[in-house]
């Protein structure tokens, strides 16, 4: 009974989602806590919730100074440089810009933290997504795939978990697994190509100079959409046809897209109030010697982001009004993805404390056919999709693998084999509902996380599928 109400569950909460009937937020609380109603545990309720509020905390710390940091950090013009690099190389062709997001977010990755990885990912190309129109769901997918490749470095989690579990060293599994990651990550630059085709023959090639389009030009443009939608509001038949162009579906939309679009740029105003250049080089040593010291594992990455967060601050904006300006400036995204984190421990919580997810693994488990023992590396790294996109990498790694491994064993598959398959499964984890980096991903970008599931569930198993057909077509599983 337990194994068909978290399959309901989950399904349940996706297909709400998806056909966005409720909200990310509040469909991770209010299905969670009426399954756990269902299963007869309701009073334990707030016991689940706590516990997963309290495994989630410093993830939801983390993530809430480090979205002040990196909010802080555009708004001084760090990352400006860079979008104007990436926009003159682009030239403006929409190809160029989703095969350079693949490209950016799988280096960026190399640091091991997802939430960071797309918090500088969206920074980057988020203006230039917007100012040509491009679809944000393509970036989105995109940069999420490139980092699930790029997750299974040995410092990035899943990797030292497997080793943990199996007791394995983390070189072993991942070093020979190298030939079909980079298979993996061509196959998301190639299926980024294919997608930057599809907005380049949707959008075509804009010229460097409309690309470059200065602040003053964009109010002008705003200024001349707003009277239009003001004549369009005043009624008649020739009015609705004025406002129509402009919006699409009535003057007051349109006024609110163009409005909000205009504040998506103010981030290449290059005159803003809010730039500190005389300290560029001293906010770029404070987010290089950050990076490093979270690599290095010097202090706990929550930690690290809390003094980011007040040294950046503070130097750049020794004024206390200033400072509440800004963290004002960036309430709304702190909000959204900490809420966002703390409703998925609801989720997590109830999954893990009514025992739901360990009978889901183990009904997976027993019903592997007996003549797949053999061939048990191959049903890991199928499993290694809906099982870590269903559940967190710890329930999957120290709570299944094991298992798993055991049976593997009783047929001659090595542990190496097993944990090396265990890995596949990344890419699609990345968009996972239980990760709390991809609603930094979504919540930057300003995508409905019903939309990126939608588009990324089939081109990151796609991507896995490719990574496992490699790693078994070289010998490594």
């Amino acid at each position: 009974m337990l194994t068909i109400l978290g399959f309901a569950m989950i399904a349940t909460f996706l297909v709400l989602i998806m056909l966005k009937k409720m909200s990310p937020i509040a469909a991770l609380v209010l299905i969670p806590a009426l399954f756990c109603v269902f299963v007869g545990k309701g009073a334990k309720l707030g016991d689940y919730v706590i516990d997963g509020v309290t495994g989630l905390a410093p993830t939801a710390a983390m993530l809430m100074f480090a979205i002040v940091y990196f909010g802080v950090m555009i708004d001084v013009g760090l990352f400006d440089p860079i979008v104007r690099g990436i926009l003159k190389f682009c030239k403006a062709d929409p190809l160029r810009i989703v095969v350079g997001t693949a490209l950016l977010a799988a280096i960026v990755s190399l640091d091991g933290d997802g939430s960071t990885t797309f918090m500088i990912t969206v920074s980057a190309m988020y203006p230039l997504y917007k100012r040509l129109k491009m679809s944000l769901v393509v970036m989105t997918g995109v940069a999420a795939m490139a980092n699930g490749v790029m997750n299974t470095l040995p410092w990035g989690g899943p990797t030292a978990r497997a080793a943990t579990a199996l007791k394995l060293d983390a070189s072993d599994i991942f070093v020979p697994m190298i030939p079909a990651l980079a298979v993996g990550l061509l196959f998301v630059i190639a299926l980024s190509y294919v997608l930057g085709r599809r907005e380049r023959a949707r959008l075509g090639v804009l010229t460097l100079d409309e690309a470059l389009v200065d602040e003053k030009t964009l109010v002008e443009e705003k200024v001349e959409q707003t009277e239009s939608v003001l004549v369009g509001a005043g009624g008649g038949s020739g009015a609705d046809k004025v406002a129509a162009p402009v919006g699409g579906s009535g003057g007051a939309v349109a006024l609110g897209d163009e409005a909000e679009e205009e504040d998506d740029f103010k981030g290449l105003d290059p005159h803003r109030a809010t730039l500190r250049p005389k300290l560029y080089w001293f906010n770029a040593l404070l987010t290089v010697s950050l990076l490093t010291a979270m690599i290095m594992e010097w202090l706990p990455i929550p930690v690290l982001f809390l003094l980011g967060a007040a040294l950046a601050l503070t130097v750049n904006f020794p004024h206390i009004p200033s400072q509440r300006e800004r963290l004002a400036a960036h309430a709304d995204n702190v909000l959204n993805v900490s809420g966002m984190v703390f409703a998925a421990a609801v989720f997590t919580g109830v999954l893990k404390g009514t025992g739901m997810v360990d009978h889901m693994a183990k009904w997976m488990v027993d019903n592997i056919p007996d003549g797949m023992g053999p061939h048990m590396a191959l049903v890991t790294g199928v499993l290694s999709l809906p099982l870590t996109y269903f559940m967190s990498n710890d329930g999957f790694y120290f709570g299944v693998l094991p298992v798993l491994a055991e049976a593997g064993a009783a047929h001659g598959v090595s542990p190496l084999e097993m944990a090396r398959a265990s890995l596949v499964g990344q890419p699609l984890h990345m968009s996972s509902p239980l990760v709390p980096a991809v609603y930094v991903l979504v919540g930057m970008a300003k995508v409905e996380f019903g939309d990126h599931t939608r588009f990324v569930v089939k081109w990151a198993a796609l991507t896995c599928l490719v990574i496992l057909g490699a790693g078994m077509l070289f010998g490594i599983i």
